[in-house]
């Protein structure tokens, strides 16, 4: 049978094509933009026909009827990080939260501890092989289509065809749907006078030849902005946005002296512009991996001078980090910070930077703290930790004594809190 055949076979409106979910069953859906719109919008339509379905993702972009506290027993959200659209239903308890590390994610489906039943994903048009390119989101999308009893495409010509291991032949698909929508877009975050010092001083220790992981945010991103006259750097990250597009288009990016994987960018999900999403079309200098060989600590970390730029909420003296809550209240999640920052740790010459405003709340409360909140998560532990930037300096803090963190930490914390957290400094008896 022809794969044209096969393709036309296949073939159905969204709302048929939900029919491949059972009740009970868990929904593996990819991180952000590779989150397919029209079947996600059938499945609110049809929500209530569904009891005890889950649907597990990181990162959801729309809104979707499905998010509703009064239908949550036919459809229930669970998150593997939550976005601004999940993360009131994880905080006022109607939809679920999955504590893990973003590496460890394809595992955990991989040996069933996590449940994949069914994935529904985004997917570029197929090739003349039979084949479709889940660029948007490969991350843990691939391990949960091995597991999968059934997996369902919403084709859509403006998905790019990616290199790398993001592809699954029409043989694999037990159904399909079309769409033609424009892909969700995301800009590059606001830079203010805070990002923009932060930036500076990480930029400034950010060598020639040296391959980076950046995170989203504005932090990020001002480092990024500050990167354009640097020569030979590489990527191998978890996202790729616009930020790492610009470097590429300034000619700072070339890959040529990374040790893994040279002359080629990695990463495993893309979130940006419509822009970014044609640069990765069939571009030989761009592979789409699963988040389990991009965040691998120890293949990450073969890169010689890997520098990792993430940013968290809070941090104590000890240098535990609060990325993911606010208190016990989610916020987003684990991701892959600790994946990176281990990663960097490894590299011979690599650096982890965690980045925080020293202040929050219009300069009223200290991100720098003592201990951290009650209830925090923490993300990136006090043996983990190395380098901790605010718009006042930079604090190197692995290797260091409890005592040194101490006084590093304040050393760059908003000078209106230094006295009193030296006070509670005194207080512990670490200072």
């Amino acid at each position: 049978m022809s794969i044209q055949t096969l393709y036309q076979q296949k073939r159905m409106s969204a709302a048929e094509a939900i029919g491949a979910v059972m009740n009970g069953d868990t929904i593996v859906v990819p991180t952000a933009v590779g989150e397919p719109p029209a079947l996600l919008a059938a499945l609110s339509e049809a929500r209530r026909e569904f009891l005890n379905v889950q649907v597990s993702q990181i990162l959801p972009m729309r809104k979707f009827a499905y998010f509703d506290p009064e239908t949550a027993a036919h459809v229930r959200h669970a998150s593997y990080f939550f976005s601004g659209v999940s993360r009131p239903g994880g905080q006022e308890g109607w939809s679920d939260f999955v504590p893990a590390y973003f590496s460890e994610l394809p595992d955990l489906i991989g040996r069933r501890l996590t449940p994949a039943n069914v994935v529904l994903s985004l997917a570029s048009p197929m090739d003349e092989h039979g084949f479709f390119s889940l660029s948007l989101g490969v991350d843990y999308t691939m391990a949960a289509i091995a597991q999968a009893r059934a997996v369902v495409l919403e084709v859509n010509p403006n998905v790019p065809f990616a290199n790398g291991h993001c592809h699954i032949h029409i043989s694999q698909v037990t159904a399909l749907t079309e769409s033609t929508d424009a892909l969700l877009e995301v800009g590059l975050p606001k830079i203010g006078p805070v990002q923009e010092a932060i930036g500076k001083y990480v930029a400034d220790m950010i060598p020639d030849g040296a391959t980076l992981q950046i995170g989203y945010g504005g932090i990020p991103d001002a480092v990024v902005m500050q990167l354009t006259h640097k020569l030979d750097l590489g990527v191998h990250t978890e996202m790729i946005g616009d930020g790492i597009m610009t470097l590429v288009e300034a000619g700072a990016v070339t890959n040529r002296k990374k040790n893994y994987l040279p002359g080629k960018m990695v990463a495993t999900f893309a979130l940006g512009s419509k822009k970014l999403y044609d640069f990765l079309h069939r571009n030989p200098a761009v592979e789409m991996h699963p988040v389990n060989f991009t965040n691998d600590p120890y293949l990450a970390g073969q890169n010689d001078k890997l520098h990792a730029i993430n940013a968290t909420l809070q941090i104590d003296f000890l240098g535990q980090c609060g990325s993911e809550s606010l208190g016990s209240a989610p916020y987003s999640g684990t991701g892959g910070q600790t994946d990176f920052v281990r990663a960097a740790n490894r590299s011979n010459g690599g650096k982890a930077f965690i980045v925080l405003p020293s202040t929050a709340k219009n300069d009223t409360i200290s991100r720098i703290v003592p201990v951290l909140s009650p209830g925090t998560h923490v993300s990136t532990s006090k043996n983990d930790i190395n380098y901790v930037v605010t718009e006042f300096g930079v604090a190197q803090l692995r290797g260091k004594s409890a005592r040194q963190r101490c006084e590093a930490l304040i050393a760059i914390a908003h000078p209106n809190f230094r006295s009193e957290l030296r006070d509670a400094a005194r207080k512990i008896k670490l200072l």
